[in-house]
């Protein structure tokens, strides 16, 4: 194998690898914004946990986040708008992002 090969497969594992961290960033922080809305909606810890779970499979509606968003702001409808669920995600994906770096260098 040549060095161009190490090379051209070193660059497509850490693709691999990066793309991986912010799927699992995402929908961490997915999660956490189910819970803030559970919060909101006075839920119990077990119902706010199923809810937090049912926002992260929403992801998987459509491409990009407007399906969490619009789901939330569904249900928290009257509480908060979807400006606000937007800023919220906004709030929530740094703090989603450093706690899975922190995960992946245990």
């Amino acid at each position: 194998m040549t060095t161009f090969d190490d090379r051209e497969h070193a660059f497509e594992a850490k693709f691999a690898h990066d793309e991986e961290m912010q799927f699992k960033a995402q929908a961490r922080c997915n999660k956490m914004l189910g819970l803030w809305a559970a919060g909101l909606l006075g839920k119990s810890e077990a119902e706010a946990a199923e809810y937090a779970k049912s926002v992260v499979l929403a992801d998987f509606e459509e491409a990009g986040h407007e399906d969490v968003v619009r789901k939330v702001a569904q249900d928290l409808d009257g509480v908060v708008d979807a400006d606000t669920v937007r800023a919220k995600m906004a709030e929530l994906l740094p703090a989603a992002k450093a706690e899975i770096m922190s995960e992946a260098g245990n």
